[in-house]
């Protein structure tokens, strides 16, 4: 593949790449939409990677290229980038790693560079390409610019710089991108962020299925609404249990100045918010302010027209998956004999609250996850920001190779669109390495 590129990158540009950088995809075990509230989630780096070729070069200019004919060639000055967010094609994420890294050092006179692209994440498909691109970005412009940064003040930096493009992510797939080793997924915690190794029980492998409905973060309301929704209903808890509402953002803030456990605070949105959706006027009401207030201090631009919120559901989910991540590590850790079963349990549980309480997910991944779980898997779940995209699965080793069989005849084989795809739909994989620069010997 190196070599490959590496040809491709001579026969567009004329001369030879400097260096490579690589930024893997991930895949999250568990602890779905919680990240942006402020908890932390377990995800692993999968084997699917962005890589990138780089020759920096004496022009400020940047000329990005793709090995996929489907993605068309951009070039730019490096001191005037401009990220469109109405249409997030994939230069644009290339740019907010780019951008990012020139604002952290103020770099007046940037490098300009060629660059050749080659992927092999599926793109909108909830493993996290767009962010791998972003990293990967990112770690090109502090090499090309001869800088150095931690691995965490990378991730917090690309983390900032994906919000270019408009999306409110909380910064798990950056982290993983940055922080991941081999053979161990990790749990993550945020503020400040750091990375503990869960080591998964063996006997059982993790696959990957990709239910073919696209689905971009970007392009699209859902994530958006999600956070806003999270972030109302922290400031309705805050101002129950008369905290200062104003300075709270995220649902991790309440429990933190509450001082009470996860069970404790489902007890609380119990108590406090009810399941019916809030209108805007109703959330005015609750926290005394005017819908002007509302809309020029707590709603983001793209949010104003949206008429109602459910609080209740957003925070139940939130609160009871972050419970589950804690348990998942736990049960990791200690290794009881039935461990692959409580984990399997935990899995499910989980896929359940996306769909009913945080509705992240779609009919085909709703198909994918029974067919999953009728032909073996432990347990099996949504994987992503959802509304399409991937399941992952917990197979027992011993049956891995019955249940791709299975799952690819149900799921792939009566779908022509689905057949097209299939190779790279649905696979097997292991805790990969985190992302890298290397120089070729």
């Amino acid at each position: 593949r190196l070599q490959k590129l590496k040809e491709m990158f001579i026969s567009k540009f004329g001369s030879a790449p400097k260096f490579y950088a690589r930024a893997p995809g991930r895949v999250n075990l568990i602890g779905e939409h919680i990240d942006y509230c402020g908890y932390a989630v377990l995800p692993m780096a999968i084997e699917q990677d962005i890589l990138i070729a780089v020759e920096p070069v004496q022009t400020q200019v940047v000329q990005l290229a793709n090995t996929n004919s489907l993605y068309l060639d951009f070039s730019t000055s490096v001191n005037n980038i401009q990220i469109n967010k109405t249409k997030p094609l994939w230069h644009n994420y290339f740019l907010c790693g780019l951008k990012g890294i020139q604002e952290h050092f103020g770099l007046n006179n940037p490098t300009g560079m060629n660059c050749l692209l080659d992927g092999t994440i599926p793109p909108s498909s909830g493993l996290s390409s767009s962010s791998a691109l972003v990293c990967c970005a990112g770690l090109v412009t502090l090499r090309a610019n001869g800088k150095t940064l931690s691995k965490v003040e990378l991730a917090e930096i690309c983390t900032k710089s994906e919000r270019y493009i408009g999306t409110e992510g909380g910064g798990m797939d950056q982290s993983i991108s940055f922080l991941a080793e081999e053979g161990t997924a990790k749990l993550i915690e945020f503020s400040p962020l750091r990375a503990t190794d869960v080591r998964l029980p063996s006997g059982a492998t993790f696959v990957i299925a990709n239910s073919c409905v696209e689905m971009n973060k970007a392009a699209t309301s859902h994530y958006n609404i999600r956070v806003m929704e999270c972030r109302l209903a922290t400031k309705l808890l805050s101002k129950s249990k008369s905290l200062e509402w104003r300075k709270m953002l995220r649902l991790y803030d309440v429990q933190t100045k509450l001082g009470v456990s996860l069970e404790e605070m489902l007890t609380i949105v119990e108590e406090v918010l009810h399941p019916e959706p809030y209108s805007a006027e109703e959330i005015c009401k609750c926290l005394g302010i005017s819908l002007e207030e509302l809309r020029s201090q707590i709603l983001s631009q793209n949010m104003q027209d949206v008429s109602t919120f459910k609080l209740y559901q957003r925070a139940k989910h939130v609160y009871s998956e972050a419970a589950r991540v804690l348990e998942f590590q736990k049960i990791c850790s200690e290794a009881p004999a039935n461990a692959l079963q409580l984990l399997g349990e935990l899995m499910k549980q989980s896929h359940i609250s996306c769909r009913e309480m945080y509705e992240c997910s779609c009919p085909e991944l709703d198909r994918l996850v029974d067919i999953c779980l009728q032909f073996g898997a432990i347990g099996s779940r949504l994987t992503g920001a959802g509304w399409g995209g991937c399941t992952v699965s917990m197979v027992p080793t011993d049956k891995l190779n019955t249940f791709l069989k299975n799952v690819k005849k149900a799921y792939y084989q009566k779908d022509g669109q689905r057949l097209a795809v299939e190779n790279n739909s649905l696979f097997a994989t292991k805790p990969g390495r985190g992302a890298l620069v290397f120089v070729e010997a």
